[in-house]
């Protein structure tokens, strides 16, 4: 799947409007565009969002080493982006992307979401 180079800014979007923890970092979940699977959840701040929107690969910050990373550049497993929004209270980010290479976990899973801790749940009723 192409697209394209860099990614345009919505015109009369402001980075600003964005609500960012006390660490200036904000939720970033990248989702497969093809399958529609929830692929990872990492942090992002203001910078890594430009250079995601520049370079139109996803890069993030760690808060473990304090540090920005762009995904794939150890394991080659990167990520395009098509497209990003912010939910309704602009704090958490939704990055739809094309995964390129293997998965999007560190472990070599297609997704970090692979911990099954409830299933086949019958639904409450509203009261």
């Amino acid at each position: 799947m192409t697209r394209p180079e860099k990614l345009a800014m919505e015109v009369g979007f402001d980075l600003s409007e964005l609500r960012l923890n006390d660490q200036g970092l904000i939720p970033a979940i990248a989702v497969d565009i093809v399958t529609n699977k929830v692929l990872m959840m990492a942090w992002m701040n203001l910078e890594s969002l430009q250079r995601t929107i520049e370079s139109g690969r996803t890069w993030y910050f760690s808060r473990s080493r304090n540090e920005y990373w762009a995904k794939g550049e150890t394991s080659g497993n990167i990520q395009l982006v098509h497209r990003i929004t912010a939910d309704c209270d602009m704090d958490t980010l939704l990055v739809e992307v094309s995964q390129i290479g293997g998965g999007a976990c560190h472990t070599g899973a297609y997704s970090c979401f692979f911990n099954t801790i409830a299933s086949e749940i019958t639904p409450g009723t509203p009261e």
